[in-house]
């Protein structure tokens, strides 16, 4: 039987356990309970109706929140010509074409996300055993492999996230950090919330959010009340 310590413990009694909470209520309280030395992530885990065995059940997707992650991102972008010219002016930190290839081949993983024009898929198609298992392959689902190298850039800049279910069903995804402003993390999860509405496959049948929960990296999860979400789902 795994233990808590006596700090989770402490803050997990400050949460009635049979009350479930709307975003608005939850995000203070997770704030409140919070007890770790270091600024936690605020995330929330979204249990889904689907199957993700099936590929019409999938769920996936980017948003981007509208006060940020906190953190700005370190993006490479890969390119040739002027789209190399358009990623720097727009703020992109590792700018490169094919040899950016070669050199992450050979070990290079200084950044936090990758963004590459259609022109360059081929060459970047080779970085697929090293950029995939860590979520860093450029994806035209997610907008990370797109012409408009200048937007993508700068959406990652501004705190955009990107959302997947995984082969359990949960969705796990960061809000901003714990020392932001109630009403900054309130504003993202909401936005978190409504992109994971909108993102429901045709396929998926019954009740679809059918839990969500909010919580910090060390701290006990607060339930949300997806009431009035549902109601936007059938909508």
């Amino acid at each position: 039987m795994r233990k808590r310590g006596k700090k989770f413990t402490a803050a997990r009694a400050a949460i009635p356990a049979d009350r479930n909470y709307s975003i608005e209520d939850a995000v203070p309280l997770v704030q409140k309970v919070k007890f770790a030395k270091f600024d936690e992530t605020v995330e929330l885990s979204l249990r889904l109706g689907v199957d993700p065995k099936h590929a019409d059940q999938m769920v996936r997707g980017t948003v981007v929140l509208p006060h940020g992650l906190g953190k700005s991102k370190r993006v490479l972008a890969i390119a040739g010509g002027e789209k190399q010219k358009e990623a720097q002016a727009a703020g992109a930190d590792v700018v490169g074409g094919e040899e950016m290839v070669e050199k992450i081949q050979g070990g290079y993983m200084d950044f936090d996300a990758v963004v590459a024009t259609p022109d360059m898929m081929r060459a970047v198609g080779k970085l697929g055993k090293v950029l995939g298992p860590r979520g860093l392959m450029p994806n035209p689902k997610t907008g990370t492999v797109t012409t408009d190298i200048a937007k993508a850039v700068q959406e990652i800049k501004a705190g955009k996230v990107e959302f997947r279910v995984d082969k359990t069903g949960i969705i796990h995804a960061p809000v901003g950090k714990s020392s932001f402003p109630s009403a900054s993390l309130i504003a993202n999860a909401h936005a978190l919330v409504d992109s994971i509405v909108k993102a429901k496959p045709a396929a998926a049948k019954g009740k679809y959010l059918r839990s969500v929960t909010l919580s910090s990296t060390m701290g006990p999860g607060v339930r949300i009340d997806t009431t009035h979400i549902d109601v936007a789902v059938k909508h």
